[in-house]
């Protein structure tokens, strides 16, 4: 079984209220990209609307790791929100290129980055709605 040679590891933390990183570690694939989708689930659950998932540990993905990425990209913007990949390795970033799923998902080279690019997004969306802006988690 392929998912037992790699399996899928994800820690989760929350750097503002509405976003959630996920670092995402081992083959997502047939085997494991369900539970990728359940802590996807559970974050927007949550309340957070924003999704960045490193994945720089992930050494290979399949058309069910690339469907998740896909339906949690539809799910975010039902409710003004988004999805980014960062880092993504070598082999992930030719399946994100080869389907085309680079163009509609942002990608970015760092958490930092990807953080930044949040921020511009939501200063966009509060200029246009007159919402004040969420800037940090609150404490645990």
């Amino acid at each position: 079984m392929p998912g037992a040679q790699n399996p899928l590891s994800i820690d989760v933390a929350v750097p503002r209220e509405d976003v959630a990183i996920l670092t995402i570690g081992g083959d997502l694939d047939i085997d494991t990209a369900t539970e990728l989708h359940h802590h996807l689930a559970n974050q927007l659950h949550h309340g957070r609307r924003r999704f960045l998932l490193d994945l720089s540990a992930v050494p290979f993905m399949d058309s069910s790791g690339m469907n998740v990425i896909l339906r949690g990209y539809q799910e975010t913007r039902k409710v003004a929100g988004s999805v980014h990949v960062i880092a993504p390795t070598p082999a992930v970033r030719r399946v994100l290129d080869l389907t085309g799923v680079s163009l509609t998902v942002p990608t970015s080279e760092s958490v930092d980055e990807a953080l930044a690019l949040v921020d511009s997004w939501r200063e966009q969306d509060a200029s246009r709605t007159g919402a004040p802006e969420a800037t940090s988690a609150p404490e645990a």
